[in-house]
Order: structure tokens, then sequence, then C-alpha cells
């Protein structure tokens, strides 16, 4: 869940209190959010030398608490240059200018804004394209120094390999677009790039919009061959989303309910034959236990309900009752967390126990 805090690409006392909460409550693997490769399509960025210890900082935090570290690369495309969400989350206006947020050049497949308002992105040139890859694989480079041990590039949500992929987004009559195998291109030949660079040892992912979410356009199988493409590139995992494209049309895209993205990850999955991270609205433990023993996905991700209960693991780990003496704690808590279940359940009480 990005945190739109970052100043010039670093991370403050903020991120670090953020992340350490996530790796104490539990959580196996924590993704470091959206981190844009270059200026043009930051959120906070990894396009600098100078950044690498914030984020080798906030690596050591999450690996001192047993949890391993990732980090998602990304490139706000054509959605760079915008509000925060809870200052409206739309195209920058006067009040944000007042307040002393600056525009800034944004850029796309094609000179087509997200929406109505918002900045019309530059069209990336072939050799502009070449020199993004390039910035990514610089970043995947201080992701190895920083010490991260998973990479996910994020294609999802109308970011710039998103807005390769739709047609949507994507109008540019050259060897990017047109074709399913054209408008694939870019996110294979990142892919590609990255995993070059990226240990062989250490798991790829990438996240996509599994579907457009539009009527009419990208559907759940040119994200099933586009999985095909990405396993043989060596990409591990899947991180299956949906929407986030923009443009004209009918919503097909089912209102947000508990796990309501599942199907997509089992799917691609399925038909793919690769692993998948499924996504959205996932609550409780025996939800996420259920999607996993089913064959689902073989990850459950959680991001808002973490934001609820950082602790959500271990509660999860207690529902299900793999760890009632609260032995995966930290020892600080769990002593006496443990000391008062055994209270409770010596006096046959269920209320709290001094």
């Amino acid at each position: 869940m990005c945190q739109y805090s970052a100043i010039d690409g670093v991370m403050d006392d903020h991120h670090f209190v953020h992340y350490s909460q996530f790796a104490m409550g539990g959580t196996g693997l924590i993704i470091v959010e959206a981190t844009g490769v270059e200026a043009r399509g930051h959120i906070p960025m990894a396009t600098s030398d100078s950044q690498i210890d914030c984020h080798e900082r906030v690596v050591d935090l999450i690996k001192s608490n047993g949890a391993v570290a990732a980090l998602q690369l990304a490139h706000a495309g054509r959605k760079a240059s915008c509000q925060r969400p809870w200052e409206g989350d739309g195209p920058l206006e006067e009040k944000d200018f007042a307040r002393g947020d600056m525009a800034w050049e944004v850029v796309g497949p094609s000179a087509l804004p997200f929406g109505e308002g918002w900045l019309t992105p530059k069209e990336l040139s072939p050799s502009y394209i070449a020199d993004v890859i390039d910035n990514w694989v610089a970043a995947t480079k201080r992701a190895i120094t920083a010490g991260y041990d998973v990479l996910e590039i994020h294609s999802a949500h109308g970011y710039l390999s998103h807005s390769f992929l739709s047609p949507l987004s994507n109008r540019r009559g050259d060897k990017y677009s047109g074709s399913l195998e054209n408008r694939m291109r870019f996110t294979l030949e990142l892919a590609e790039a990255v995993r070059a660079t990226w240990p062989d040892n250490k798991p790829q992912f990438t996240r996509i919009s599994s579907v457009d979410g539009i009527k009419g356009r990208r559907g759940i199988e040119e994200s099933v061959a586009l999985a095909k493409e990405l396993k043989i590139r060596s990409v591990d995992v899947i991180d299956c989303s949906a929407g986030g494209i923009a443009g004209e049309g009918e919503n097909t895209i089912a209102r947000p309910t508990s796990g309501y993205q599942v199907g997509y990850a089992a799917q691609i999955r399925r038909e793919a034959d690769i692993m998948t991270q499924a996504v959205g609205m996932v609550l409780g433990a025996s939800q996420a236990e259920t999607i996993l023993t089913s064959g689902a996905a073989d990850l459950v991700s959680l991001a808002r309900e973490s934001l609820r209960n950082p602790y959500w693991a271990h509660h999860a780990a207690e529902a299900l009752g793999t760890d009632p003496e609260y032995l995966a704690w930290p020892v600080q808590y769990g002593y006496w967390l443990g000391n008062r279940a055994k209270s409770m359940r010596a006096n046959g009480r269920a209320g709290v126990a001094n």
C-alpha cells in the first residue's frame, strides 16, 4: 500500500515503523511499496545510490524479525504527476500547487491521457523504451545491494507496463502495439532484462491486472498467454490483481467482495502452469487457508487488511491452532501473551487475565 510519503525518494521513520510492524506481526513476505525506477514515474524512487541506505535499513528491520524482504519496482507512466489518494486521487489542481506540489512530465506508450484533466503523456520512442528498461536494470542492481530477496515488477493498475499491454492505452502503430504479441513485447523484454540481472536463486514476481475490467478489452485469456511467456523467461510468480487502466466503456469487474479476485489467480495457475499470488479482500484465516489448500493460489497477499491489523498473521496462526503458546510472536510479546493464555486455561476463563 503506497504511502506517498518519501521525500526525493528517501524513506523516513514512518516507513521504518510501517514495515517493521508487519514483520513483528508474523507476515512471511513483505513487499515494499511500488518504487519508481526513474523520477518521471516515481512514488518512492530507486533512481540513485543515495537512496540505498534507507532501503538497507528497511530490509534489516524486516529480516531481523524473521520475514522475507521484497521490493516492487514500478513506473507510474501516464498515472504519475497526480494527487495523493486522500487528496483526491486525480490530476493535480490549483489547491495542490498552493500546497507546494508540482507537476512533472509523464510518459506512456501513446499520447493518451489517463482521463479527463490528466496530463497528456509523451509517447515513448523506441530508444527511450530501451532507456526505461536500463533504468529498471539499474534499480534491480540497487535492490541487490540493499539486500532484498524477492523482486516484483509492477505491471498492473494502469502503470507503464500495463499500459503497453492494453489497447485502451497503447495505440502506437509499431512493434510494441497492435497484436497481443506486440503489446506484450515491452513487459516481456523488461522481465527478461531484470531476470538477467536478478540472482537466479532469488524469486522474481510480476504483478498484473488479470483483466482490464472494460467490456471488450483485455480479458483473462490474454493474461494466461502473458503468464506462459513470463514463465519461459523464468518469472516465478504471477501476482493477480485487476483493473486500473481507465478508458471509456462498461465496467466488467465484480463489485469488491471477500475474495472477489481469487478466481483470476486460480485460472492463471491452472492454465499457465505457474505459481500465483491471490489478492483482493482476503480477510480471515480460514479463507486464506482454503485458498491455499484448494490450489487456487500458492500465496495469499493482504494489503488493507494488514493495515487494519498488522498482527494478522499471528492472529491467523492462533485461529488455526498452530501457535497456541504464542511462540511465533516476538519473545517480548509472546512471553506475556503465553502466560496469560495459560492462566486463562487454568482458571477456565475466557476473559482477560492480569
